[in-house]
Parts: C-alpha cells; structure tokens; sequence
C-alpha cells in the first residue's frame, strides 16, 4: 500500500499494472484471466498484492495452487498475505537466489514470513539494500515503483544438452566457450561483474547401460580470463551429455572490495565486449563471436521437435484455410 493512496499491483507472467481506483481488484484479475483464456487459449496466473514482491509471491502462489485458486491470488488482505507467507519457502521469493538460501537458513529464516518479520537494517547490512527492500516489500510497504527494472540477478547459468553423446575433450570445450559466452551476454546485459564461476559436465543419468559421472569445478577470478580448468573435470572413458557454466559472486560495479592493488578488468577489454553486443544487438545474436565459439557445433541440442513459437514468431503464426 502507497503512502496517502491505496493501491495494488497486477502481476501476469511478466507484466505489472497499478490498479489504484479499482474498487473489486480480485474481480478484475478472474475476469482478465477468462479474458485471456477465452482469446489466446493460454492459461495464466494472476497475481495481486501491495507490492510488486507481493504481487510475483501471489502469481507463484496462483500456479502452485491452481486446483484450489482459479489461477487467481488476491494478497491485498492481512489473512490471506499471512498465510501465504507462512507457507512459501524462501526460496521461492523474488530475488533470492541458491547461495543468499544458505545463509537465510543459518540466520533461521526458511520461510517468506520470516524474511518479512527480520529487521531490515540487519540485513542491509549484512547483504545488501536490494535484500532490505525485499523484506520491507513482503511486509507491504512499496519500495520498488511500478516500472523499476527486476533487481540484478545473484546467479547465472546456460546449461544445454548435446545433440549426441561426446567422448572427446575438444568438442566439450567449444560447448563450454559457447555457454560462457551466452552466459557472459546475460552478464552485461544487467551490467554486473562476475568473480567465481563454476564449470560442470555429467554422463546421461537415465541410461542403464552407460557409465554414470559428473563432476564440476569452482574457479575464483582474480581478473577476467578464458581459463576455465575444464581439464581438471574432463575423464577419458565417458560419454558426455551436457555441460554447465554457472556465474556466481555476481556484483554491480564498485561493489567488489579488493586490495589495493587487486588486478581490474583493462578499459580495452570492456570496450571490446560493447562493440561486441552492439553488433550482435544489431544483426543478431552470434553474428560475431569468439574464434573458439563454433558456428554450427555437430554437438548442438537437437531441435528438430521443437514447439514453434506461436506467439513469439510472427512467421510460425497458425494459418488457417478458409474455404
């Protein structure tokens, strides 16, 4: 709820709306929903709250409870935010990511309710602000406004299957850079640093009939390298099936507080990954591209039952004869 004006945000997939001046919010979002339905045929969740926290616990809450719901998840009541917090691990709000659950757990916060009840100066100080505002908005108060971008993520992973079991180091290393690559996009597209990543490749684990193996490794960047010690996971004798990048210690610029003389990133090399994006923002993505990143991998996923993009393609739209 605003200061001096009550108000209520929407959440549907990823669209919010304020809805200050709607006197039945709830009544909105079940005839939307029909809407919806009845239009596109695809089924969504509505999610209504205070704050745009709220509103995303809300939608979580509509899919997870859909037989009990409607699809539909009105938290602008005290009861029913309650019970809603009481019962979503933390793990399932907004923003907190796998490594910030460890440490929830060891202060005894498990659940969306006990995030909301800590004091948020506490965990300013011992996060971050973003994590202050998540708790003050589980607890109603607004602190992120209704076209405030979605906070920066703490992890982030490009994990593909490949098209065919692999047995050979080469072919797992241009899959690796590929991954890297794409993960390294989703970096500086919300404009974080990464300091860790780790580098993970398994065996198939459904197949009876083929050894079993996995293992990952966990490298701490002092500065950006292409070194990613793929060698120290990689054993003769398997067929792998995929492979994982996952960037960790993520941080905004100026949040990483090294010595003083900690080597940084060269101002060239920053340049040249913004040439980079601007190009492939441009003419699309792989358009240029590291030399150790393959056009066309004889590994890539297969794709060949893929479900068109209906409603993101304008060329696979239906087409429908009329007679």
């Amino acid at each position: 709820m605003y200061v001096h004006k009550v108000a209520s945000f929407l959440y549907i997939d990823e669209a919010f709306a304020d809805l200050t001046g709607i006197a039945d919010v709830g009544a909105m979002g079940r005839q939307l929903r029909a809407n919806i339905i009845k239009c596109t045929g695809i089924p969504v969740g509505v999610g209504i709250g205070h704050t745009k926290t709220l509103a995303k616990l809300a939608n979580y809450t509509a899919k997870r409870l859909q037989t009990h719901t409607g699809g539909v998840v009105n938290l602008c009541g005290d009861h029913e935010r309650d019970w809603v917090l009481r019962n979503t691990a933390v793990s399932e709000v907004w923003g907190v990511g796998r490594r910030m659950v460890v440490h929830f757990e060891n202060m005894g916060i498990r659940t969306a309710m006990d995030l909301a009840k800590t004091d948020p100066w506490t965990l300013r100080k011992k996060f971050s602000v973003v994590v202050e505002k998540t708790a003050r908005e589980l607890s109603g108060t607004p602190c992120l406004e209704l076209d405030e971008p979605d906070p920066p993520k703490q992890e982030i992973c490009c994990s593909r299957m490949f098209g065919k079991r692999l047995t050979e180091l080469a072919p797992i290393k241009e899959a690796v850079a590929t991954y890297m690559m794409r993960a390294s996009e989703k970096l500086r597209a919300q404009k974080s640093y990464c300091k860790k990543i780790r580098v993970s490749i398994r065996t198939g684990m459904f197949n009876p009939d083929e050894a079993k193996y996995a293992k990952g490794v966990v490298v701490t960047l002092p500065y950006p390298t292409d070194d990613v010690r793929l060698d120290h996971v990689f054993q003769q004798g398997f067929r792998y099936s995929k492979a994982e990048v996952l960037l960790l210690d993520l941080r905004q610029p100026g949040e990483f507080s090294d010595d003083l003389f900690a080597v940084n990133q060269p101002a060239e090399a920053s340049r040249v990954m913004a040439v980079l994006d601007e190009i492939n923002g441009r003419w699309g993505r792989g358009t240029l591209r590291a030399a150790s990143v393959p056009g066309k991998p004889d590994w890539g996923m297969r794709r060949e039952m893929m479900s068109q993009g209906y409603t993101t393609r304008l060329d696979q739209l239906w087409r429908v004869a009329c007679n």
